[in-house]
């Protein structure tokens, strides 16, 4: 497989510029799936395997898992900030950098995985409790330089659930053609 196959197992993000009711329930039901296919997709894989990159050079399936609460978590703030306040200026942070951080790189998946339960469940009740105004409330990232509506931050967490999950299948179907 070629590197950005292993990159972006499912392309890279595309912002849309129409959005329909349609697509954003589509999108939201993937925001809502993500927390159980991504149990299911490592409820199997020893130690071993969730210390496996994806890629050469990259995240290990711990690593990717540890990351998606954090993303998701922040995502869901800025989604609160958004709401309460008028174009806030999100904070940003460096994503590779908490990834090497030992919560990261040396705990259980399980904690992890119990976050995005919970915070997927409140996130998705939060989220299909919007007026179509509040879905194009937005904020601010001073790092992308870049404001973004909630109903464009929805597609593009629908695209990272997919995109990482992506991720964890390609070792966990590794190791399925191995046994």
């Amino acid at each position: 497989m070629e590197i950005e196959s292993l990159k972006f197992p499912v392309g890279r993000f595309s912002a849309p510029k129409e959005i329909a009711a349609q697509q954003l329930e589509e999108w939201v039901g993937i925001i809502e799936e993500f927390p159980a296919l991504l149990i299911t997709e490592t409820y199997k894989l020893s130690e071993e395997q969730l210390d496996t990159p994806y890629r050469p050079e990259g995240w290990t399936v711990r690593q990717v898992v540890h990351h998606c609460a954090d993303s998701h978590m922040n995502s869901f703030i800025r989604f609160k900030l958004a709401l309460t306040e008028d174009n806030p200026t999100i904070k940003p942070y460096h994503e590779d950098l908490w990834a090497e951080l030992a919560d990261a790189k040396d705990l259980p998946i399980g904690p992890s995985l119990k976050i995005l339960e919970g915070l997927h469940h409140r996130w998705v009740a939060l989220i299909k409790s919007l007026s179509a105004d509040d879905l194009q409330k937005t904020f601010f990232h001073p790092a992308n330089q870049k404001t973004m509506s909630l109903a464009t931050t929805i597609a593009l967490y629908a695209w990272h659930s997919k995109h990482h999950l992506g991720h964890v299948k390609l070792v966990s179907e590794k190791f399925r053609q191995e046994t």
